[in-house]
């Protein structure tokens, strides 16, 4: 099995040293490479590699756009991207492209294999120093848009034991409230998620993991 690969990057000494890790081991061979992305599409139109090692940042037509134009003519070549940034929206960038694997210049000596190996057998590639990264942002970014963090700890109780069927007197008792209090609760929480009736909380509750029809 030989896995042949493409290099597009407009510094020759970073192709040159990626063609000298790649084929130092026999089952890669480095079939091409390119200066620059227009150079890189046309070549990867050509050639068919299996895998094309692209720089995110070129001049002329940047990594992501030539990733997106490989990704539409060349479907069966697999694209890492090759970056000096970690910044979660360049990955995202990246990853919506069509890049299966996400490589960070600092890491990519040791992991330009490894990362080679992941995407050719159809997994994904980040270099390991981005995970936490982009996981963290993904929450950051998760809870901005989550409806349930509009709600206090309190309100999100009330509207669990609301769409359990818990009446207010029993809610009120549960949680050492009045049951005037509970119905406070209750129609701000209707008020803030623009829900008016209780058919609708318990939708919500069900789609956003507050409950389960158990």
């Amino acid at each position: 099995m030989t896995i042949r690969i493409l290099l597009i990057d407009d510094h020759a000494v970073m192709r040159d040293g990626l063609r000298a890790l790649l084929e130092a081991d026999s089952e890669l061979r480095v079939v091409g490479d390119a200066a620059d992305g227009r150079e890189g599409v046309r070549q990867a139109q050509a050639l068919r590699p299996d895998v094309a090692i692209v720089d995110i940042a070129m001049p002329g037509l940047n990594g992501v756009e030539a990733a997106r134009q490989i990704g539409e003519s060349c479907p069966e070549t697999r694209v890492i991207m090759l970056s000096m940034y970690s910044a979660a929206e360049y990955v995202y960038r990246a990853l919506q492209a069509g890049a299966r694997g996400y490589l960070l210049k600092e890491s990519a000596g040791p992991s330009v294999v490894e990362a080679v190996r992941a995407v050719y057998s159809g997994r994904r590639y980040l270099s390991p120093a981005l995970s936490e990264t982009v996981l963290d942002e993904y929450v950051r970014q998760r809870a901005k848009q989550d409806p349930l963090s509009l709600l206090s700890q309190r309100e999100r109780e009330v509207l669990q034991l609301l769409v359990e069927g818990k009446s207010s007197a029993e809610m009120g008792a549960l949680l050492g409230l009045s049951s005037k209090t509970v119905e406070t609760y209750r129609s701000r929480i209707m008020e803030k998620l623009g829900i008016d009736n209780v058919p609708g909380l318990v939708k919500f509750a069900l789609q956003h993991g507050l409950t389960t029809l158990e």
